[in-house]
């Protein structure tokens, strides 16, 4: 990239050869960043004029959180300067085309040599490759490079970091990215798997291969915005790891360091993510040795999680079964469903299906789906169902999908009424939140039913520690008069009406064992 002092220099000299991208194919845009025209903070300009016309900035990321600068200290990147970092493939710069008190962005532009690349393994096509070595797509789109860029230039809001602004690098606020051109095996509907159940709104457009030869056809090649509001450092890390799974290609050779980034930058998201085992196969470049074990260490948990779930789901079952409580609770939620009218239904979470088999036991639900994050659990609910030896038009009814309860799932929508019956206990109470946006604002059925352990009753379990909680795997147990606000501050925020029943053997003083909410949308 040439500047404008730098081209002043050259005199009466030849100008430079056309981009790479306009030998190849690739049109460059001409890009000189305004400023914007409330900025108050000084933002970095280019030169007026650029004889080299540069595409749009491989990525930027944009704030309206106020006041919208602090993303410099997030970023550890000040606004009004150019910030360059050298990499072993060329060079990456940040700045800022616009930095108000209520708009920030910041823009990642990198530079790649593509000479460097026939220098170095593992580039375009190998050591053996020819042509493509040169002219490759490599320099103008977002891949490898630009996660290695990111970890470079943004390494400590990466980490989480910040000196001097650490609870707002801890909070989650409004973020835009817009990734210019980025090649994408797989489509639209790929971008939407992978981005849309982490919670982002995506908006993708995709490029034709020369405007003026339409009859070519669409290319590989997308213009992606995403929007969330969310902690830079998750945004970061999701960018470090999907980028390079959109391209499907990585120009470093992938060894068994690459399953400790995959896991480090995953961390949190990536073992409950719909995906997972596409990311990890295209990540780790269909290595099926690092592929298996990066899987089998995204479900580990001092051992196998789900061989430990079901131990732990069978000493509740030992502690409620003098009661028969668990029939109680199922009978209580499919009385609810079938009052509710519903015919196509939910069950969120639903373990080893026993809703499932009571749902599909009655003709009067046309369509039944269950969801749980556990690959092997789903197994074992399609024994417990016999699905592969259910009769056609009964086969048709009933679907099981795996998902997590923390990011939107389009496929989630649409559905009459929704059961989530013992699960909210097993989540973190910090993601409360991101699980009440999921089910209450994005799938929004017309009917929830919502089950939850009474911890005020746990006093009446004589084998029962004082203290304790009634499963090993619950993060929390709400007594009635919390789930009451809890249910009612919920309905209230999302146009819902709520009444709550009990479950069990009512004592007089503690109540019943399990509560029961059910939630209708306000009409």
């Amino acid at each position: 990239m040439f500047f404008r002092d730098e081209w002043d220099k050259r005199e009466n000299g030849p100008p430079p050869l056309p981009p790479l991208g306009n030998r190849m194919g690739f049109r460059r845009r001409s890009l000189c960043p305004s400023v914007h025209p409330n900025t108050h903070y000084p933002a970095f300009r280019f030169p007026s004029k650029l004889p080299v016309q540069l595409l749009d900035m491989y990525l930027t990321i944009t704030t309206t959180h106020e006041p919208a600068t602090d993303l410099g200290y997030l970023l550890h990147k000040r606004p009004g300067k150019l910030h360059s970092v050298s990499l072993s493939f060329g060079q990456a710069h940040v700045f800022y085309p616009e930095a108000s008190e209520q708009r920030c962005t910041a823009a990642l532009l990198i530079e790649v040599d593509p000479v460097e690349l026939v220098r170095k393994p593992g580039g375009p096509s190998g050591e053996g490759g020819l042509l493509d070595q040169y002219v490759n797509d490599r320099p103008y789109v977002s891949s490898s490079f630009t996660s290695v860029a990111l970890a470079r230039a943004f390494s400590t809001a990466l980490g989480g970091r910040s000196k001097a602004k650490q609870e707002l690098a801890d909070a989650e606020i409004p973020l835009e990215i817009r990734i210019a051109v980025v090649p994408c095996r797989g489509g639209e509907a790929f971008l939407r798997r992978l981005f849309e159940p982490l919670g982002y709104v995506l908006t993708a457009t995709r490029y034709s291969l020369d405007e003026q030869f339409p009859e070519w056809g669409e290319s590989r090649y997308w213009s992606v915005s995403l929007s969330a509001k969310k902690r830079l450092q998750d945004v970061l890390q999701h960018l470090y790891v999907l980028l390079p799974v959109l391209d499907d290609e990585k120009h470093y050779w992938v060894g068994k360091d690459e399953v400790e980034k995959l896991l480090r930058r995953g961390q949190g998201w990536l073992s409950v993510h719909p995906e997972r085992e596409e990311i990890t196969r295209r990540y780790l470049k269909y290595q099926y040795r690092l592929t298996r074990e990066a899987l089998a260490r995204l479900t580990e948990e001092d051992g196998d999680p789900d061989q430990m779930a079901e131990a732990r789901a069978a000493e509740e079952g030992v502690l409620e079964e003098r009661i028969s409580l668990n029939q109680q609770r199922m009978g209580s939620v499919l009385a609810a469903l079938r009052q509710s009218g519903a015919k196509r239904v939910l069950d969120l979470g639903c373990g080893e299906g026993r809703l499932l088999s009571l749902l599909l036991a009655d003709a009067s639900f046309t369509e039944i789906t269950g969801i749980d994050v556990s690959p092997r659990i789903l197994e074992k609910a399609a024994e417990r169902l016999r699905l592969d030896s259910l009769p056609p038009r009964k086969r048709e009814r009933i679907k099981l999908l795996q998902g997590s309860l923390m990011y939107r799932d389009a496929r989630l929508a649409g559905y009459d009424a929704a059961a989530v019956v013992e699960v909210i206990e097993h989540l973190d109470p910090p993601r409360l939140v991101a699980f009440e946006r999921v089910l209450f604002e994005h799938a929004r059925p017309a009917t929830i039913v919502m089950t939850t352990p009474n911890r005020e009753y746990n006093a009446k379990f004589e084998t029962m520690p004082a203290g304790t909680l009634r499963h090993k795997d619950h993060r929390f147990e709400w007594t009635r008069a919390e789930f009451q606000a809890w249910c009612n501050r919920v309905a209230s925020e999302h146009r819902y009406g709520v009444s709550l029943l009990p479950i069990g053997e009512e004592d007089a003083v503690l109540g019943a064992p399990t509560q029961m909410a059910v939630f209708r949308t306000a009409s």
